[in-house]
């Protein structure tokens, strides 16, 4: 096997055996880019010597010290002969100069990890010994610590990564750096944002030096910045091989590229974007001649993915998943049977889409997340007015970021009228019986409640399945149900809006501010969320504590599904199960495990309540009574308040009061009617991957939630096809194989993980890749004060304690009295609240799903607090004021 190939001979396809870089590097010679002439010393250099170390037995053993292990046996281990004689021989044929050898790994300049500067460099290298030396560490830099830790952090395994090694003519550039084609802060794309520096690129890559920035628009050729660095630093060539570092003196205001050059890179950026079809990061060179070299280009992996575009112009795209408090990808199933529930709710107004199955127009998938279009709104004068008010009780930080936008030319009110909203609207009030609801909800209470109790029975009624009903019965029936959902379940909303109206029909009359009424909302009744949580604390105050005490909560799950807990847990689980384990921590996904499936997160939960000391009077249950009280007594006092202002006032308060307390807590329920209906789909499902399995189509149940149900739909029949009597039809051969399917599970679950790692999730999206959010923060140039952030203030009340940074509520512990800081949070968080003493969340308004339970337990809380879950770190004493929406850090 030739172990040296030339760039020439390379093309994309030959990752494992050339890696990333000199992958990248041959389709950019092949693609006639100009590239420095060079080769690579391919993996199976890298295999023979990593065998003749027996690198395999330090990679099993592992532990910490594998990175010094291998590195040590690398560098001790000599270079077998043959693969130093093609070494030397094509360094012979590429003129036997200075060159850069480079690491090039199979882990590397992929579509979703770069991993830039993991592995080694080494420039102007002279002479085959020099290349040969330089080849070694090249080898060995595969098993530095931050490489391994960055293969670890990606889910990749260290035994499948190998490592070429790329030799190419070394350029002696005057200017060098790096170039985004686009902008890596913002995410606009088609951007140029250049960072120059005089000498060798090494000093730019590194950070050695402040560069001159550039940013330029390659359609147009406008430079739209220029700003000189300081640029004291520059690295140079020695005569004789090797580097030297000068430190520069004197001006640096004198820009180290001309216009020209800008725009040339600019428009060569743009070339190597159109041919891998993604934006990309390049390194480059101007060599003394002026000749543009580019050195090296990976794609930039940490910008989000854009929403297909449909429609033209800019436009807006919200984030479901950030609206939802739920920051990872939702399966392929789960997304599909959110397109199904959006397109329900869609025909509510009238825009109902011509297939069910795909959605909305108005709704889009990027990044394994949903993405609501907001433009119409954005672009409409009703849409300017209501859309900041429904966000800033829902998502504050997102109406502010809307805010923003308003002022952008691109974005300009074009819809005047009025008339398509109140069309929408009338329609929808119509169809809801908005009207019914709302008489209800004022003048006959009784009748509202028991409307919402008959809802919830004609669900449990609409979910019920024959236990022989066949695998394409069963996606018919999921289908018309999450079809069905939304108009149903939503028709409790006038009944919830109504309670809230009075509300502030009741700030109006008594002229207490909204944001002093906030007692009035403690411990609400009907709240299915907090009323789950209350019976899970009162589970673990009735239950044997042992084994709670002492085992994971993983060693409980287990012993509950063998019936092995103590007598009265065994049953108390069951019951709570049999009532709540349809709820699960990312429950608006129907792909993920409830706790009827996985009970471990609840177990544990309940340990944590029973590692705890005589609670008191700091016990939920009595803070919740307590609480009771409170609203009563707020209730009281803001009627005696509006009395003042005459009688018919405090009449008509208390009124408004005793209405908001009696339906506020119904503002979970539809979201916990939606949620049993995924659950109920998600049961029906699984004995469809059952069947799949069973058929030789699919590995595991689960695998089911990895295809969508038009899929699932089609591989059922031809299964049942195949079963009929052969009079009856044929089975439908487009159906897909088992190979097929397989395939498509294992893509699919493959970019989920991906996804999964995804640490950032844009809230508000522009079509061009814009971030509305990052672009405020870089203009600002300042995230505040190291000691204190602001939000929007959620639950009233002010408290000093621990923080508890926590990313994912499973297993998750939280000592009595901490803070709990969290990206966002859904139900299955909120067993956490009951002993949490404060609440720090990233997402969320005043209204959105843990400021409403928070205030219901009387903790204070603050949300939409930008990267708190970064600024804070566990342990680090915070004062939280909910009345104000500010976190002091001491």
């Amino acid at each position: 096997m030739n172990t040296a190939l030339e760039f020439s001979e390379i093309d994309a396809s030959m990752l494992a055996q050339v890696g990333g870089k000199a992958a990248n590097l041959g389709e950019m010679t092949r693609a006639g880019l100009p590239v420095p002439p060079g080769w690579v010393l391919t993996t199976d250099a890298y295999r023979q010597v990593a065998e003749a170390a027996a690198l395999d037995e330090v990679i099993a053993e592992g532990g910490p010290g594998l990175a010094a292990a291998a590195r040590e046996r690398l560098l001790a281990t000599p270079v077998p002969e043959p693969v130093a004689k093609a070494v030397t021989a094509a360094y012979e044929r590429l003129g036997g100069g200075p060159v850069a050898v480079r690491s090039s790994a199979t882990a590397e300049d992929l579509p979703f990890a770069s991993f830039a500067g993991q592995q080694d460099t080494y420039l102007n290298v002279v002479g085959a010994e020099a290349v040969l030396d330089a080849v070694r560490r090249c080898w060995a830099s595969l098993w530095t610590d931050r490489a391994v830790a960055y293969r670890a952090s990606n889910g990749i395994d260290h035994a499948s990564v190998r490592l070429a090694v790329v030799v190419q003519a070394m350029v002696q550039a005057e200017v060098a750096g790096v170039m985004f084609t686009a902008d890596p802060l913002t995410g606009r794309r088609h951007r140029a944002v250049i960072d120059a520096g005089p000498g060798l690129g090494e000093a730019v890559v590194s950070g050695a030096v402040n560069p001159d920035r550039f940013v330029a628009d390659p359609a147009t050729g406008e430079i739209l910045e220029r700003r000189a660095g300081d640029k004291r630093v520059v690295i140079r060539s020695l005569p004789g091989g090797g580097t030297e570092r000068l430190d520069r003196t004197g001006s640096s205001d004198e820009l180290c590229l001309t216009d020209a050059q800008v725009r040339e890179l600019a428009a060569l950026g743009a070339r190597v974007e159109r041919h891998y079809g993604a934006p990309q990061d390049t390194e480059w060179a101007v060599d003394a001649s002026g000749a543009l070299w580019l050195t090296q280009a990976r794609p930039i992996t940490t910008l989000f993915p854009l929403p297909a575009p449909d429609r033209d112009g800019l436009r807006v795209h919200f984030s479901v998943n950030v609206a939802q408090g739920v920051m990872g990808p939702l399966t392929p199933m789960g997304l599909a049977g959110f397109q199904l529930a959006a397109s329900g709710a869609a025909g509510l107004f009238g825009y109902a889409p011509a297939d069910p199955r795909q959605g909305p127009a108005f709704m889009s998938v990027a990044g394994e997340r949903l993405w609501l279009d907001l433009t119409t709104a954005v672009r409409s004068r009703a849409g300017r007015v209501i859309l900041p008010k429904a966000l800033t009780l829902g998502e504050a930080r997102t109406a502010a970021v809307l805010d923003g936008l308003f002022d952008d030319p691109r974005l300009s009110v074009v819809h005047t009228s009025r008339r398509p909203f109140l069309k929408g609207f009338a329609r929808f009030a119509r169809t809801v019986r908005a009207p019914v609801r709302v008489l209800e909800a004022l003048f006959s209470p009784r009748a509202a409640l028991a409307y919402t109790r008959r809802l919830g029975d004609e669900l449990d009624r609409r979910l019920g399945l024959p236990d022989d009903a066949t695998p394409v019965q069963r996606v018919e029936h999921a289908e018309r149900l999450l079809r069905g959902a939304f108009p149903v379940i939503i028709s409790i909303m006038p009944i919830v809006i109504t309670g809230y109206g009075l509300f502030a029909l009741a700030s109006r009359l008594s002229g207490v501010p909204i944001a002093d009424m906030q007692n009035v909302l403690r411990s609400l009744p009907g709240n299915p969320t907090t009323e789950m949580d209350l019976e899970l604390w009162e589970l673990a105050t009735r239950i044997e504590p042992e084994p709670f005490r002492e085992l994971p909560a993983g060693e409980l799950a287990r012993r509950y599904r063998a019936g092995e807990l103590p007598p009265k847990a065994q049953r108390g689980v069951e019951d709570f199960l049999r009532r709540y384990g349809h709820r699960g921590v990312a429950e608006i996904d129907l792909g993920l495990p409830r706790w009827s499936e996985d009970p471990a997160h609840i177990l544990g939960v309940l340990a944590n309540y029973l590692r705890m000391d005589d609670p008191g009077d700091l016990a939920p249950s009595v803070l919740f009574a307590r609480g009771e009280a409170e609203a009563r007594r707020a209730v009281e006092e803001i009627a005696a308040r509006a009395r003042r202002r005459g009688a018919l006032r405090g009449a008509v308060t208390r009124f408004a009061l005793r209405r908001t307390r009696l339906f506020g807590g119904l503002r979970e329920l539809p979201k916990y009617y939606l949620v049993k209906i995924l659950a109920g789909v998600r049961r029906s499902m699984l004995v469809v991957g059952e069947r799949l399995v069973a058929a030789g189509l699919l590995d595991e149940a689960g695998d089911v939630f990895f295809l969508r149900f038009q899929e699932v739909r089609e591989a059922s029949a031809a299964l049942e096809a195949d079963a009929a009597p052969r009079s009856e039809e044929p089975a439908d051969r487009t159906a897909p194989s088992a190979l097929d399917l397989r395939e498509r599970v294992a893509a699919r679950r493959a970019a989920y993980e991906q996804e999964a790692r995804r640490r950032h999730v844009p809230r508000v999206m522009l079509s061009d890749g814009t971030e509305p959010e990052a672009v405020a923060a870089a203009r600002s140039g300042s995230s505040g004060p190291a000691d204190a952030l602001t939000g929007t203030a959620a639950s009233a009340g002010t408290v000093t304690g621990p923080a508890r940074v926590v990313l994912d509520p499973v297993g998750a512990h939280l000592e009595p009295g901490e803070i709990l800081v969290c990206p966002s949070t859904d139900p299955g968080w909120t067993p956490l609240f009951l002993t949490a003493g404060g609440l720090v969340m990233e997402m969320g308004g005043a209204m959105s799903h843990g400021a409403v339970v928070a205030r219901e337990y009387g903790i204070p809380a603050v949300v939409g607090v930008a990267d708190a879950t970064h600024r804070i770190t566990t342990g680090r004493q915070l004062t939280v004021n909910g009345a104000s929406g500010t976190i002091t850090l001491t």
